[in-house]
């Protein structure tokens, strides 16, 4: 049994778990509070320029506000049941991959941040499916610019050159799940899937928290 799942059962056992969005207690183990699970919205799986992509829900709401808490309110704990949305999915959607890779964010956002959530995430997801996890097999250049900031043809360029295969042994040949928080034009998503098949990795799915309506 992993040693994060133990973790996991302890911590559970001794303090009561809260909504991920709005921090209310809550009675039983769940992501969402009542009112938050309501907003929430599924996502259906969808196609950007060709690549498979699925989203537990759409982005806004109480899955817009726990994304942001863990990405930018100094919450790496919500990687835990934000993680169920993920794992949930897979099991729905049946969706098979050999290795689990996080987006990686570029080295300055980690110093600044502390963590990269999608790795947070990928480490959540593990507990629950063979497939082997590969965390640092793609790395990120730093461009300067944050991918919000930019236009989607910006962020079709800049993602273009953004991303490299370390260990291209590992990924070869192999079914990738592309695990990230949120996933808007699917530039990011893109550039990740390209250095990826660039190597030989058979197929990339992506794997989201939200996607953008």
């Amino acid at each position: 049994m992993p040693l994060d799942f133990l973790f996991d059962s302890l911590l559970n056992a001794m303090t009561r778990p809260t909504c991920a969005s709005c921090d209310v207690e809550l009675r039983r183990a769940a992501v969402f509070c009542a009112p938050c699970a309501e907003a929430f919205v599924p996502a259906e799986p969808c196609s950007l320029g060709g690549l498979d992509v699925h989203a537990a829900g759409l982005y806004g709401g109480p899955l817009a506000r726990a994304i942001q808490r863990l990405k930018f309110g100094d919450r790496p704990d919500l990687a835990r049941p934000l993680g169920e949305l993920l794992r949930r999915l897979v099991l729905e959607r049946r969706l098979d991959a050999d290795v689990l890779v996080p987006v990686p964010v570029p080295s300055s956002r980690l110093v600044e941040r502390g963590y990269n959530q999608a790795t947070l995430l990928v480490r959540r997801l593990a507990a629950s499916t063979p497939a082997r996890v590969e965390a640092r097999v793609l790395s990120r250049l730093d461009s300067g610019a944050r991918q919000v900031e930019l236009g989607r043809a910006e962020r079709l360029k800049n993602a273009a050159i953004s991303f490299v295969v370390e260990g291209a042994e590992r990924v070869r040949g192999r079914r990738i799940l592309l695990v990230d928080d949120v996933v808007t034009t699917g530039a990011t998503a893109h550039g990740c899937a390209r250095a990826l098949w660039s190597v030989g990795a058979s197929r990339v799915t992506v794997l989201a928290l939200a996607r953008t309506p």
